[in-house]
């Protein structure tokens, strides 16, 4: 990741995780359940998740490299259940950090232009046994895949802070080393519906030990 601004992006998902929905809530709360010691969370956002880590979570050090975003995840922090201090640096720079327990993504692997590298530096800062959890935007199949490849190539990563909506982020995690402990899909929206991010991933990825 490299820092970015997207100012525009920035105050829609502002707006956007001011209402989020209950379901996507449910799924953020998931996604952290089990959780413990130090955690390293990847493209913080404005702090939605930090409510929601368990009391067993000794601190979380939060990125955000987008200005807007940062600002309002640093208001989020104050009132965290757990220490959480959030950073405007890059994942690249703790490379020579002390490693983590765990890695949390949400909705930010799919904004990254080149995700093998980033996957990879995620990989080095873990302890050996550590886990990547993870709740994206992933590749869906037929008609829906065609929709992800038509808008990823046109407006869609231009409006929304570069998000690609057809990513295959756990064949990703997979080739840069970690094993699949966990992983489902879930809908939060209609199927019908013509929506590129209709579908989730969730899951949890280990670094071998």
């Amino acid at each position: 990741m490299s820092e970015v601004s997207n100012p525009f992006f920035a105050r829609v998902w502002t707006v956007m995780s001011a209402h989020e929905t209950e379901e996507l809530t449910r799924l953020r709360r998931e996604n952290l359940a089990g959780l413990s010691g130090r955690v390293l969370e990847v493209g913080a956002g404005t702090g939605t998740n930090f409510a929601h880590y368990p009391s067993q979570v000794s601190q979380v050090v939060a990125v955000e490299p987008e200005a807007l975003l940062l600002r309002h995840a640093q208001a989020a922090a104050a009132s965290a259940p757990v220490p959480v201090t959030v950073t405007g640096q890059t994942v690249e720079e703790f490379a020579d950090a002390e490693p983590f327990d765990a890695v949390v993504c949400s909705l930010v692997l799919c904004t990254v232009d080149e995700p093998a590298p980033v996957l990879r530096q995620l990989f080095s800062v873990l302890k050996p046994g550590g886990q990547l959890r993870y709740l994206e935007h992933v590749a869906s199949a037929g008609w829906r895949g065609r929709l992800q490849g038509a808008a990823d190539a046109t407006v869609w990563p231009r409006l929304f802070g570069g998000c690609h909506t057809h990513r295959e982020t756990e064949r990703g995690l997979t080739e840069v080393g970690f094993a699949i402990d966990v992983a489902r899909r879930q809908w939060t929206l209609p199927r019908w519906l013509p929506l590129p991010v209709a579908e989730f991933a969730l899951g949890r990825a280990v670094k071998p030990a």
